[in-house]
């Protein structure tokens, strides 16, 4: 791995020399994305500023990390961070020289850009209580950063068509979507994988195909082989818009791909040694162990402390915190809040969640009071979690600014006061790439455009009912569309509605369906 960190510290004199082209217009748009995304970072709309994607294994961001990122947003001036769905972290607004320097010194943390965007692996995600979760099969994430690994070795060897998720999933819970990734794995409770392959969400989206069951941990970098394999042999080169895996299902069949895939692993396991050497019970720098976890499931005290923040671990007198900045939009300065308040706890690290909730663990009690009060500023109910992208006045391909559609309706929603749970989650992209995972949301929008009376006006269209629970996927039903501006009384009438019947969402909507489509009909256009 050492030389790999030092091809990939070489390689970046020629982003400093492409990003100093591009600024002086002497390269398209086009042409630069095509390469910056690679090193983790694209140009914003309009092209007179850059983001960068710190990539986070697993969404791990242990103290080191948290000062590095806090020192950044101080010495450079940095006003907007984004926690994003692939539990990572993004710095927007950057000037040419700052995104450089800000790539160049993550290296000295490990923090690696390289594959952040574009055609490559991207950032391997894991359940992010993995190895503290009471009721969790096993702790995941060891062989998630093995895996990490492996797929930054081969980024600058291996020609991809389009980009690859790799995930893994330690409960039914099924939080990174592993049953509908490009590649997932999912613990099951002998403490083996099931694994998925060509699913994702998005446009054309496709539910993962299982290609095989109860495989010992020992082997995954065998089956993330035949996957970068199978996709190099079989995937589309000449159309981008049907490059991803999940166009194999089409282009191969069902059968058709589980054979090819299958023959890859075959070959795979005839190659080079690939077995991960961890055992059960093998205590990991983190402090958790790999391995079946204590038995029983989530209860319902829990289940509630979840709801309230607090969350006991299966580590006996440990819990973890849930801060959900609204948005996954934290105060830039927060992070320098953070590290103050953390820096003397000990085994004290961050998770980020896909679905931009940042959590706290292995806390005490008197620290759990410490990272509550500093977190206060976050989500004060469930619907204030939901889940949005960076939205269409940042992305290059965003339609609409979901970013702000959420901030207006959390605004007028406030006023109400409903009790927690009458308003769902809801997810929000600006488009119909998912980044806001609108497909797998209770409710869910994607960004386009509407012309009423002769006026183009922004519109999100409405998906309903879907899910990402292992056993229980589906993907949301479209029901119409609404303008954004609409939004805002929309959640209104389905608020008092709910509280009318002195209920919650969830059983509200169970009962009867046709209650929530009387109510957005009102509002399709």
């Amino acid at each position: 791995m050492e030389q790999i960190i030092k091809e990939f510290k070489e390689d970046l004199a020629q982003f400093r020399e492409m990003t100093d082209k591009f600024y002086a217009k002497e390269v398209s748009a086009k042409e630069y994305k095509g390469f910056s995304g690679g090193f983790g970072s694209y140009a914003q709309k309009g092209g007179q500023a850059s983001m960068l994607r710190l990539r986070l294994p697993g969404g791990r961001l242990d103290k080191e990390k948290l000062k590095f990122i806090a020192a950044s947003i101080e010495e450079y001036g940095i006003k907007k961070v984004h926690f994003t769905t692939c539990q990572t972290v993004q710095f927007h607004d950057l000037s040419a020289k700052t995104v450089c320097e800000i790539m160049e010194k993550a290296f000295d943390v490990g923090i690696i850009t390289r594959g952040g965007g574009g055609d490559f692996p991207r950032n391997v995600m894991v359940s992010p209580l993995s190895g503290v979760e009471a009721g969790e099969y096993f702790d995941v994430m060891p062989y998630a950063l093995a895996v990490s690994d492996y797929l930054l070795r081969i980024i600058k060897t291996v020609k991809m068509p389009r980009k690859l998720k790799v995930c893994f999933s330690n409960s039914p819970e099924n939080e990174t979507h592993a049953t509908f990734r490009d590649l997932g794995f999912v613990a099951k409770p002998e403490g083996t994988f099931d694994v998925y392959s060509v699913g994702g969400l998005g446009n054309h989206p496709r539910m993962g195909l299982k290609v095989a069951e109860q495989i010992s941990p020992s082997e995954v970098l065998y089956y993330v082989k035949a996957m970068v394999d199978t996709f190099v042999a079989h995937g589309n080169y000449e159309s981008r818009a049907k490059a991803r895996t999940r166009y194999m299902q089409e282009t191969l069949g069902v059968e058709g791909y589980k054979q090819a895939y299958l023959e890859k692993l075959k070959l795979a396991k005839a190659g080079e040694d690939l077995s991960l050497r961890l055992t059960l019970g093998e205590v990991t720098k983190n402090g958790t162990s790999v391995g079946p976890a204590v038995e029983g499931t989530d209860t319902q005290g829990e289940k509630q402390g979840r709801q309230k923040r607090v969350i006991p671990q299966k580590q006996e007198g440990l819990y973890a915190v849930a801060y959900h900045p609204i948005g996954g939009v934290p105060q830039a300065s927060k992070f320098a809040e953070i590290y103050d308040t953390i820096q003397d706890m000990e085994e004290v690290e961050l998770r980020i969640g896909p679905d931009e909730t940042i959590y706290f663990i292995n806390l005490n009690g008197e620290e759990t009071e410490k990272v509550l009060a500093v977190t206060a500023d976050g989500a004060a109910d469930l619907f204030e979690t939901s889940v949005a992208c960076i939205g269409a006045s940042i992305c290059q391909v965003g339609l609409r600014d979901s970013q702000g559609a959420l901030a207006e309706i959390i605004e007028e929603v406030r006023k109400y006061d409903f009790a927690d749970g009458v308003l769902p989650r809801i997810h929000i992209s600006g488009c119909t790439s998912s980044c806001g995972t609108h497909q797998i949301g209770t409710l869910g929008f994607h960004g386009g455009v509407k012309r009423v009376n002769n006026v183009v006006e922004p519109a999100f269209t409405f998906h309903v009912n879907g899910s990402d629970r292992e056993g229980e996927e589906r993907f949301g039903e479209q029901w119409g569309m609404m303008l954004q501006k609409d939004l805002p009384a929309f959640f209104v009438e389905l608020g008092l509605a709910v509280q009318g019947e002195n209920t919650t969402f969830a059983p509200w909507f169970a009962e009867a369906p046709e209650r929530l489509r009387k109510i957005a009909e009102k509002y399709f256009c």
